[in-house]
């Protein structure tokens, strides 16, 4: 059992990170009778005591208030989760299984064991069955049916994804969030939760990690030091805040590099007819997937505006007529890859992320294509994320982009980080073993974002929950 003093905490398993991996994990474990406790840096809020994707959410479950960026040319904007469930309470929730050709390249390339297509696929259904995956009852709305319309127009390939939401009567839409899913089970088989509490050192002895510092917010304010004394840790801060803990730590081999991401250019298109605004468009074209997936963002009249100013062209026009104006993307699989460094002295890290000339050409194809596909669609004017970028009205036009989009000039976007622990036996290319278990370490894991060999090409929440799962399923078959 736990023991809890003033400032100080034993428990059998430790879980640091409360989003899709964490949560999957305090789940899994607490629900096989073992004693654990999550620790959470951000607040606990309420799923629905903000409007999705407002600037008041933006403010209090985002890191940094949703301002960070990889450093590079260009430089990529991206975004994570700082609240109780992590980035799952801030997402779309668009919900895909890890592509069974990704599954085989990364087992052979990374030599990771029991990591086939039929094995995940089985973990991806054990997912499925405790949360409510589903497509959207009825006629999309009009912000999604732009795509398909667009797609079928080109005779390009669009389908429509799963989200992670449930649908009550009436056709209220529920996301299904690890604060209403995974983490409430947790707590019911008696796990603890302890928010507003920031790890800030693991103190290895040997090959074991035997102390977790920490300071922890309480309810007046006041921060307070906390010492955890843990048998097994997961890390599960994601692929950022995972690889700069265990750097402030001492543990850097193959801790940090090889980040990944799906860096993204957007467009702010405008219609003659009013859009929906208050969900994510959940048609993707695909026609071009793995490499290049074309979608849509949110579309709130701040995202609207920003999406209008990145061009640098003059939209007051388009803002007055925001409700006619939604978001959309091109998103692509990168072969660049970046670099999480934790330096002394500062809370936050340093990342960086290099973008090949490659990439560079697939974001301008990208942006014509979307921009092919939301005229085929009926959009009358295209702001493209480009400074200087011309103001698209017809599809003869948009040839103009194609030198464009260069590094001093285009606004790239990310919001699916992975790969900064990659699993695997190699020794030479991954920082943790098959399971999540980092190499010269007994009791120190990972289970999140940070073990995705690459960037899947799809949101990758699905697959981090299937891992985290085959995981948890191998750490109580040998613990």
């Amino acid at each position: 059992m736990s023991r809890l003093g003033t400032n100080y905490l034993e428990t059998e398993v430790l879980i640091i990170g409360s989003g899709a991996g964490g949560s999957v994990t305090a789940a899994s474990l607490a629900a096989a009778g073992r004693d654990v406790t999550v620790l959470e840096e951000g607040p606990w809020i309420e799923a629905d005591a903000m409007e999705p994707f407002s600037l008041e959410e933006m403010v209090a479950k985002y890191r940094h208030t949703g301002l960070a960026a990889a450093l590079g040319s260009p430089g990529i904007v991206y975004a994570e989760g700082r609240c109780v469930g992590g980035s799952t309470e801030i997402n779309s929730g668009l919900y895909h299984r890890l592509p069974a050709s990704l599954t085989d390249e990364w087992r052979t390339d990374y030599e990771i064991d029991e990591f086939t297509p039929e094995i995940l696929d089985r973990y991806a259904q054990r997912v499925e069955d405790s949360l409510t995956v589903s497509k959207v009852p009825g006629p999309p709305p009009p912000s999604s049916a732009v795509l398909e319309r667009g797609a079928a127009k080109l005779g390009w390939r669009a389908v429509e994804f799963s989200r992670v939401f449930r649908y009550e009567p009436g056709g209220r839409a529920v996301k299904q969030t690890m604060s209403r899913t995974f983490l409430p089970r947790a707590l019911d088989a008696g796990a603890r939760l302890i928010p507003d509490c920031r790890v800030t050192r693991l103190v290895r002895r040997g090959d074991r990690i035997t102390e977790v510092r920490c300071s922890r917010r309480d309810s007046s304010g006041a921060i307070e030091a906390l010492t955890v004394r843990p048998e097994h840790v997961f890390v599960c801060g994601g692929s950022i805040q995972t690889p700069a803990l265990l750097q402030q730590s001492g543990i850097r081999t193959h801790i940090g590099g090889g980040l990944k991401l799906h860096p993204t250019v957007k467009i702010a298109a405008r219609f003659t007819e009013s859009l929906d605004h208050r969900d994510v468009p959940m048609h993707r074209v695909t026609e071009f997937a793995p490499n290049l997936t074309i979608g849509g963002s949110a579309s709130r009249r701040g995202h609207v505006a920003l999406a209008l100013a990145d061009s640098g062209a003059d939209y007051r026009d388009a803002l007055d007529d925001w409700d006619r104006v939604a978001v959309y993307y091109a998103a692509i699989r990168s072969e660049g890859s970046g670099r999480v460094i934790a330096l002394p002295g500062l809370a936050a890290p340093l990342v960086t992320y290099r973008l090949t000339d490659g990439d560079m050409s697939r974001l301008a194809r990208g942006l014509v294509y979307l921009g092919e596909v939301l005229l085929a669609a009926g959009a009358t004017e295209l702001y493209p994320s480009v400074v200087r970028g011309a103001v698209v009205r017809s599809p003869d036009e948009l040839v103009q982009w194609w030198d464009a989009v260069s590094r001093s000039r285009a606004n790239v976007m990310s919001v699916h980080l992975t790969s900064t622990v990659r699993i695997g036996e190699n020794r030479a290319r991954a920082g943790a073993d098959s399971f999540g278990r980092v190499w010269g370490l007994s009791n120190l894991r990972i289970n999140d974002a940070s073990l995705l060999p690459d960037a899947p090409g799809v949101n990758p929440q699905g697959a981090i929950m299937a891992i985290a799962t085959r995981n948890c399923d191998q750490f109580l078959a040998t613990t």
